[in-house]
């Protein structure tokens, strides 16, 4: 590779236009080409759904009264088959012991940057400085909060300072790993109804080139292009259609996402900002003629959240590189000092928390929260006046199959149910809602999954609807009844444990491992403390402890819930009161 390098380099020495005359001769000017053009067709469905019926109808009548009866028989076996335990004994598989009891602990130094709280980390990164930055969102107006995905998306790709978008992209690929934006809700600990809202930012470099990607940085904080017109709308077109085609392959999520919806207050803002009605939203963005009024909003969307006062960073490099680039940091705050503007929360119904709220079971615990509370690390809110409440939603898409959820109101990451609840989930998914969505109802795939407070079920590309809601209600049944064996349990713990504990390839470890070395604690609030002692409740969870979280929380008569589906046109749905169609 290294003598190609060289006769490249050698080649544009002597003919600097050598790219554009490749460029010139093999596309421009190239004959040998197909232009090929796809237009939509209304009525593809309905000929789709008539040729299958077709095919079907043909396929009937060329059988036999035996070649049916073969069929049906076929059909019993198979049902038979799927209904049978499987011996998975001959499988080699690990034991729960072989887990490791503890994890390892990952030292931060918390401090300040002008006035900003600090979480600084030394890790084998390589040669690498990792930054992230969380920009509350509290003081952004409620009118502008259906915006802020938009101005994530956006922001890094506008241009900034002397730099138009071209030449912004190159500075970026020439001098970081990437620079991104994006949206973060993250349940707290211990309440269900507090959390924090924000924006995270998130770029890494070459120490080299800490420079420049602070100076990146600083541009976008004091001078970015939204006035650049084109461009953005090309960007809220690319938007729009990026949420629109992602309804097709992550369905569930979104049907996940909006049926936790007004189960907590978390789960709200997940929908405003990335669930349905995220979609929905840019759509009618993306069809606006003049989006002066959406420039406006960007710029006052940037005054609340790129501003220092509302800001937490983390760092994450070699402990040789940490002075230098706490350094650099400190400038990079200074350059931005004029975005500092105090400003309140614009709701009177929250709650403010300047400290994770932590357990106070020991001095440790106390020193750790005055260090906090003097660095100002989380804010927090406690929606006073959220209720929760049960809903049901449909959303007729122009999709052949459904994609499924319900969520259940539960308990938060702290609480001692929290991890038998997560074994459920995982072990419900393996054992019963596998066979009965997958290999009896034909869908793609399903299951529960516990997080941010919900257990929710889910199904995705689904033949069925309502079917697949009874098939959730069977697997509480068979949860609570405890038809299943230590070994399921162990299985379960397993595949918990192999996530918490996620294997990392050798050729990945330094770049994956020391660049989330902290995140946890920096995103959440969550301590090493706090996960040794989720993870010991893990290795607790007994067939007791299951079925009394599978009755005391899944039961009906017990839960708040909320159901969503995605999918074509249903009319026992349609008949329903009881569901919300969209």
């Amino acid at each position: 590779i290294n003598d190609s390098v060289a006769k490249f380099k050698q080649t544009l020495k002597e003919n600097p236009r050598f790219l554009q005359d490749k460029v010139k001769h093999y596309f421009k000017e190239n004959t040998h080409r197909l232009t090929l053009s796809m237009s939509p067709d209304e009525v593809y469905l309905e000929k789709q759904a008539k040729a299958e019926e077709e095919k079907l109808q043909k396929k009937i009548h060329a059988l036999s009264d035996s070649d049916k009866k073969d069929i049906y028989e076929k059909g019993l076996e198979l049902l038979a088959a799927q209904s049978k335990t499987q011996d998975a004994s001959c499988l080699p598989a690990l034991k729960v012991s072989d887990i490791e009891p503890t994890i390892p602990v990952t030292p931060v130094q918390i401090s300040t940057a002008v006035g900003v709280p600090v979480q600084y980390c030394e890790q084998p990164t390589n040669g690498l400085v990792y930054f992230r930055a969380m920009c509350s969102l509290n003081t952004l107006p409620e009118d502008l909060r259906l915006y802020v995905p938009l101005f994530c998306s956006v922001v890094t790709k506008m241009g900034c300072g002397g730099l138009d978008y071209r030449q912004q992209s190159q500075q970026m690929e020439l001098r970081t790993g990437g620079m991104s934006v994006s949206t973060q809700v993250v349940p707290d600990s211990t309440q269900l109804d507090m959390y924090e809202q924000g924006v995270l930012l998130s770029s890494s470099c070459l120490e080299r080139n800490l420079p420049h990607m602070f100076h990146l940085w600083s541009d976008i904080f004091n001078n970015p292009h939204f006035d650049e017109v084109e461009r953005l709308r090309v960007l809220v077109m690319m938007s729009a259609q990026e949420l629109a085609n992602g309804i097709s392959y992550s369905g569930h999520m979104y049907a996940m996402t909006r049926a936790g919806r007004h189960l907590t207050p978390a789960g709200d803002l997940n929908e405003t900002l990335g669930g349905m009605e995220q979609v929905k939203f840019m759509k009618r963005v993306a069809e606006l003629s003049d989006l002066s009024q959406v420039i406006r909003t960007l710029v006052r969307i940037k005054k609340h959240l790129l501003n220092p006062d509302n800001m937490r960073c983390a760092i994450n490099t070699t402990p040789q590189k940490m002075s230098d680039t706490a350094a650099q940091l400190e400038s990079f705050m200074k350059d931005v000092a004029d975005n500092r503007k105090e400003r309140k929360p614009v709701r009177s119904n929250i709650i403010e928390y300047n400290i994770p709220p932590v357990p106070l079971s020991s001095l440790l615990t106390i020193v750790y929260i005055l260090l906090y509370n003097i660095t100002v690390l989380f804010v927090y809110i406690l929606e006073q006046n959220f209720q929760p409440c049960q809903m049901k939603t449909f959303f007729q898409l122009p999709f052949p199959v459904h994609f499924i959820s319900e969520s259940i109101r539960t308990v938060p990451f702290s609480h001692h149910d929290y991890a038998s609840l997560c074994i459920l989930a995982r072990m419900m998914t393996a054992k019963f809602l596998h066979g009965e969505i997958r290999e009896k109802g034909g869908a793609y795939g399903g299951g529960a999954r516990m997080g941010g407070g919900l257990f929710s079920f889910y199904s995705y590309r689904d033949p069925n609807s309502v079917q697949t809601l009874s098939a959730f209600r069977r697997g509480v049944d068979w949860a609570k009844s405890g038809q299943f064996t230590q070994q399921d349990i162990d299985e379960a713990k397993l595949s918990v444990f192999s996530a918490v504990d996620s294997p990392v390839a050798p050729r990945l470890v330094c770049s994956l491992c020391v660049c989330v070395a902290g995140m946890g604690r920096f995103l959440s609030g969550v301590t090493d403390e706090m996960k040794q002692n989720h993870r010991e409740r893990l290795f607790a969870v007994t067939h007791q402890s299951l079925v009394e979280v599978a009755e005391r929380y899944l039961g009906v008569g017990q839960r708040t819930c909320g159901v969503a589906i995605l999918g074509p046109e249903n009319e026992a749905i349609k008949k329903d009161p009881s569901w919300i169609v969209k």
